[in-house]
């Protein structure tokens, strides 16, 4: 006989109805108190004469920004200043996760070599990173970049058409044209190439045992169709490389010390941690793990790839997500150099407004969907990589 249906029960007796009542009580708690807060606070700048709102948001800024990747201009709102200096803190924070990922990866392995020297340089890395303060490193990378490289006249070229200075890296990009829309889009196309090519190896892998390879193929699979696109956009060749004038580069990309600066600092100290996580990760899969692998007569590389990674992952996906988020967050340490991020443009326009609860609320609201956003994704990935019982 099929079990009876569970009927809820709203008594005082029933542990579910319990819960939720407290839930309604705490929440209603904190509504009102937050409710107070915010009126009293209302009625006290009232008092002081004090301005409040965000009406201020479509306002002229009447300031400009040193670095950004949208264009702006002094008249514009405040509103695409926030922006700027979002898409500013996105921009250092994304190119930081990937190269600390890396590097961190690279030296988390290094960590558990048979070599003395390489895991005794790896070790001394994260003891001595770790160890620092992250504002005192961006003030060394900062003198670095700014007092001990040389004049723009003499400026380093490591390759041609490359200017590295004070004045920050000069590199020469392909020049704005209608074809390079087909390279996109066989870039994009040849991506999709290689997710099925991992899928068709992992079928494969499971199928027959045999791993064949697969980052080879995919590097090719990738150029191949990257170069179709290219040329059936036309072929385009031209490259806006910079030029050396008597004062200064000009054309091609540019990056200026500030974002060098913030860059290093915060993929270098974060690679310490994820280093460790990485580490910690691989040696929490159990020995004999290792020893099915030489039974089997794996390489140490291939043991690391196939045996011990894809079992390290469950345990170091969680930790890895708090260095991203702790990456992110860290970020706003850039206007101490002054990297234009979103606390410097937050910090201008509450001087020049006033507004201090308005800008911090602005800039919470960021950096709390950052991390959220950054949290889903992790967590995402976290489900994927997870073993799965059978």
């Amino acid at each position: 006989m099929a079990a009876p249906p569970k009927t809820r029960s709203w008594s005082w007796r029933s542990k579910a109805f319990r819960g939720v009542l407290y839930q309604v009580i705490a929440l209603g708690l904190i509504f009102a108190a937050g409710t107070y807060l915010f009126s009293n606070t209302l009625e006290n700048m009232r008092a002081r004469g004090i301005k409040s709102g965000f009406d201020f948001i479509t306002q002229p800024a009447g300031f400009a920004i040193g670095e950004s990747v949208i264009p702006f201009d002094s008249s514009e709102s405040y509103a695409k200043a926030f922006l700027v200096g979002l898409s500013n803190t996105i921009r250092v924070s994304v190119a930081g996760i990937v190269l600390a990922t890396i590097i961190g990866t690279l030296v988390g392995v290094g960590r558990l070599s048979r070599n003395l020297l390489v895991r005794t340089l790896c070790g001394g890395y994260v003891d001595l990173l770790r160890n620092v303060p992250l504002l005192l490193q961006l003030f060394i990378w900062y003198f670095v970049l700014t007092e001990m490289l040389p004049a723009i006249d003499e400026a380093l070229r490591p390759l041609p058409g490359v200017f590295f200075s004070k004045n920050g890296l000069q590199f020469p990009l392909p020049a704005a044209a209608p074809g390079h829309w087909g390279t996109f889009g066989g870039f994009v196309i040849g991506l999709i190439g290689v997710w099925g090519w991992r899928r068709w190896v992992r079928a494969r892998h499971e199928a027959t045992g045999q791993a064949p390879m697969f980052w080879l193929p995919a590097l090719v699979i990738l150029a191949a169709v990257t170069l179709l696109g290219w040329w059936l956009g036309g072929a385009p060749t031209g490259l806006d490389v910079p030029e050396k004038t008597q004062i200064n580069v000009i054309g091609g990309g540019a990056v200026t010390p500030e974002f060098l600066t913030v860059l290093l600092g915060l993929t270098i100290y974060t690679a310490a941690y994820i280093a460790e996580v990485v580490r910690a990760g691989i040696q929490a899969v159990p020995y004999g793990q290792h020893e099915a692998s030489l039974s089997l007569g794996l390489t140490r590389a291939k043991e690391l790839r196939l045996v011990q990674l894809p079992q390290a992952l469950r345990v170091i996906i969680p930790p890895m997500t708090n260095q991203y988020l702790n990456l992110t967050k860290n970020s706003s340490l850039a206007v101490a150099v002054g990297y234009p991020d979103l606390i410097s443009i937050s910090n201008t326009s509450l001087n020049q407004t006033g507004r201090a609860i308005e800008c911090i609320s602005i800039a919470m609201a960021c950096y709390l969907t950052l991390s959220l956003l950054t949290s889903v994704l992790m967590n995402w990935y976290n489900r994927r990589a997870a073993i799965k019982e059978r």
